[in-house]
């Protein structure tokens, strides 16, 4: 298998983990604010990964901490967002960075492939079914399109900064360590409420493994797998699989927590499946990649 069509199947692995962390968060909701949610896992994440430090250079460590300061920011957004809107509706919103990505290319000077622009639609699409319930325009609808283009704009440093990085595992590290030092500083510094450490040691124990699965294997190993998944596509393709996240997250609802599936999730399911397979159709051969 191609190393492209690798990354391909490395971001969709992600996508599908990704979509398991929304149960495990929920469980994890009635001990811990988003935030320390946040904190937590990608503390133990950066700690699994910190030996990989050793080998960063100068140009790791900075595209590092602006990926990971781009990716709170985007989950900062969505987390404040939250508060003042129905999760489907953030979810909808949120998912529309796969029109953003290629907006981004665009402003650049390059227009995205025909492929491209259908795959889109279709995600769109997809988004729509799953996720839209009516309503007008608020204030939080604006934060949730706030964090839509902060994750935009992380998927297409990711391309690019992947790409020039000298350690893929050192910039991972730094990136991970970054989201954890911006929800402490967060905790720390805007947090009115002061830190209730024996309520947090207790919630710990209460949920030590579903805080292992989400710092180890949803932050270290698949960042990590992003990390490496993105420098072998474009991150137009990156961010139509992305799209397909809410129904992962609804799939794993299903299995996880026993919610039901409507008519509406299982067709844009489908139409999401769908633009994942036009953007990987090519009519022709596709040339080689530089």
């Amino acid at each position: 298998m191609q190393l492209h069509l690798r990354g391909i199947l490395a971001l969709l692995i992600v996508t599908v983990v990704w979509g398991t962390t929304f149960p495990a968060m929920k469980d994890l909701s009635s001990d811990f604010s988003a935030v320390w949610i946040a904190f937590l896992r990608f503390v133990l994440g950066g700690a699994l990964l910190s030996p990989f430090l050793l080998r960063a250079r100068r140009t790791d460590w900075l595209a590092g901490a602006g990926l990971g300061a781009m990716l709170f920011a985007a989950f900062l957004f969505q987390v404040e967002a939250l508060g003042q809107m129905s999760a489907n509706r953030n979810a909808f919103i949120t998912g529309l960075n796969v029109l953003i990505v290629p907006l981004l290319g665009v402003m650049a000077g390059r227009m995205p492939e025909n492929r491209i622009l259908l795959a889109v639609a279709l995600a769109i699409a997809g988004l729509f079914a799953m996720c839209w319930d009516g309503g007008v325009w608020s204030a939080g609808d604006t934060l949730a399109l706030w964090g839509a283009i902060c994750f935009g704009v992380y998927v297409k440093l990711m391309e690019i900064l992947t790409r020039r990085a000298s350690d893929l595992m050192a910039l991972t590290a730094v990136q991970i360590l970054t989201v954890a030092v911006c929800a402490g500083l967060w905790i720390a510094l805007v947090t009115a409420e002061p830190v209730n450490w024996p309520g947090i040691a207790q919630g710990i124990g209460d949920n030590f493994y579903n805080l292992l699965y989400l710092g180890v294997v949803a932050t270290a190993a698949i960042i990590a797998l992003q990390t490496w998944g993105q420098r072998h596509s474009s991150a137009n393709e990156a961010a139509i699989v992305y799209a397909f996240e809410p129904a992962c997250a609804a799939i794993a609802a299903y299995f996880w927590l026993a919610e039901t599936m409507t008519t509406r999730s299982v067709l844009g399911g489908l139409l999401l499946i769908s633009g994942m397979i036009v953007s990987q159709w090519t009519p022709g051969a596709r040339p080689a990649r530089a």
